[in-house]
């Protein structure tokens, strides 16, 4: 069983090493989460002095849609891998942001005080976390009181096509691994309660958590392919594995299958997510 630290170190290279693809794709990813940005923002009451903390921000967001909401605030955007972070730094500038700092560092050992934010957020970062209780508390530790904590993960794989398409073609050509059901994994997060239940433990109240869904549109069965191998952390690993021949019959796998999901000349492929709020 590997440690926290190995476990971090692991983390911190995979997404320096997918950073790349991120930015490639940095406007379908964008528009596919999309809905999830908006409903953690309605939810987080965020105000025009907002001091708000994101966490595992990858290229920005939600954080930086919070920095517009909140002009006479300030925004701090953490991750692992400093790669990513240079992608948000390049997409404030692009837009314009100026009111935030970035931070290279664990979410389980934040390097801030205590009650130092109204907000934190979460985005697809929780199920890749070595310990989500000790990251939780300090979550919690560094609100405010009366601050919230909003976060994101994915359900079920059954109800995300979007990406068990392509791990069901790869499965016909690499043996993975089992994922073990209490570390870090893209799922393991699903079951309904999970992360409520980490919030209720480290003595955040008025939980609530609600199902959002999502919608990857690329413009054919080619470009999906091509997005997903570049991009998602398993499939970029899992291919990695095998030699040129078996990736060209995966990818003939996975654009026939997405091909039902092709009308007009566009591909939707759809998913599910959830959200989790509690208040400090």
């Amino acid at each position: 069983m590997p440690s926290g630290d190995e476990i971090r170190e692991s983390q911190r290279k995979a997404w320096a090493g997918l950073s790349a693809g991120w930015e490639k794709w940095d406007s379908i990813i964008m528009d596919q989460l999309g809905p999830v940005t908006t409903a953690m923002l309605e939810h987080l009451d965020i105000s025009a002095d907002q001091q708000h903390l994101d966490i595992a921000s990858g290229t920005g967001e939600p954080g930086l849609t919070v920095a517009r909401l909140a002009p006479r605030g300030h925004l701090v955007l953490t991750d692992l891998a400093g790669e990513m972070l240079d992608i948000a730094k390049r997409r404030a500038n692009y837009l314009g942001i100026t009111n935030f700092d970035t931070k290279t560092c664990s979410a389980d050992d934040l390097p801030f005080g205590d009650a130092s934010f109204d907000s934190v957020s979460v985005r697809f970062g929780y199920m890749f976390l070595p310990d989500v209780a000790a990251a939780t508390a300090e979550f919690a530790r560094v609100l405010k009181p009366g601050g919230r904590l909003c976060s994101s993960v994915w359900v079920k794989p059954e109800e995300n096509p979007w990406t068990s398409i392509a791990m069901q073609a790869i499965a016909t050509e690499v043996v993975l691994a089992p994922q073990d059901p209490d570390g870090p994994n893209m799922f393991r997060c699903a079951a309904p309660g999970y992360v409520t239940n980490l919030y209720e433990a480290a003595g955040l109240n008025d939980v609530a958590e609600w199902d959002v869904g999502v919608e990857l549109v690329t413009t054919s069965p080619g470009q999906y392919w091509e997005m997903i191998s570049e991009h998602v952390s398993l499939a970029v690993a899992a291919l990695k594995q095998v030699d040129e021949a078996a990736q060209n019959r995966i990818a003939k796998i996975v654009k026939d299958k997405v091909s039902a999901y092709e009308v007009d000349g566009v591909v939707r492929v759809p998913g599910m997510a959830r959200c989790i709020v509690g208040t400090k």
